[in-house]
């Protein structure tokens, strides 16, 4: 992918988590396919990753960020909370040069265009945990799946090794995109 396709990509994948939680409506304390998370906890964790964005693009190292975005960011409004965060992750990723810059992760130094894919990918597969929670439309961007599936298939194995996802899921031979790459993130689609 190039440049223009991955933050083409991260706005797709940002936008479907973002549907997802205007349609919360109250249902904060739901349980999730994400083991011990709420919908508040997860909601929670991508407003957390959405503030660590432009710091990280900027060039802050995971020392210089600190303790500042732990615990509970969602506040009074939630879902002003999430627009808004987004709305920042989204320029962060878009600013000139972002994605050709070197960002540093806890787990090493990445390119730009690779953590802005992590990104994309995180906010894909939990919008699909957020609507089940929900009770939303569980369907994803057809072509955000589409782009994250060959992506995804090498990195598998080290998220795994990582323990930020479950075992790998089966599903029928000939399944749908979406249900490959949700068995891939270890989700029962």
């Amino acid at each position: 992918m190039d440049e223009n396709d991955i933050v083409e990509l991260y706005r797709r994948a940002s936008a479907e988590f973002g549907k997802r939680v205007h349609a919360v409506e109250g249902r904060w304390d739901a349980p999730t396919p994400c083991a011990d998370w709420d919908v508040h906890t997860l909601v929670n964790h991508l407003v957390n990753e959405e503030r660590w964005t432009p710091p990280l693009f900027a060039g802050a190292r995971i020392e210089e960020v600190g303790d500042r975005f732990d615990g509970d960011l969602l506040g009074h409004d939630p879902v002003a909370t999430w627009e808004q965060a987004a709305k920042e992750a989204l320029e962060a990723i878009q600013a000139p040069g972002a994605l050709s810059r070197t960002v540093h992760l806890s787990f090493g130094d990445h390119p730009g265009r690779e953590y802005a894919t992590q990104l994309a990918a995180d906010h894909l597969i939990h919008a699909w945990d957020l609507a089940r929670a929900v009770g939303a439309d569980e369907r994803l961007d057809p072509d955000a799946v589409d782009a994250l599936l060959p992506w995804f298939g090498p990195m598998e194995d080290l998220y795994r090794q990582m323990g930020v996802i479950g075992p790998r899921r089966t599903v029928p031979e000939g399944a749908a995109p979406q249900d490959r790459l949700l068995a891939m993130f270890g989700r029962q689609p």
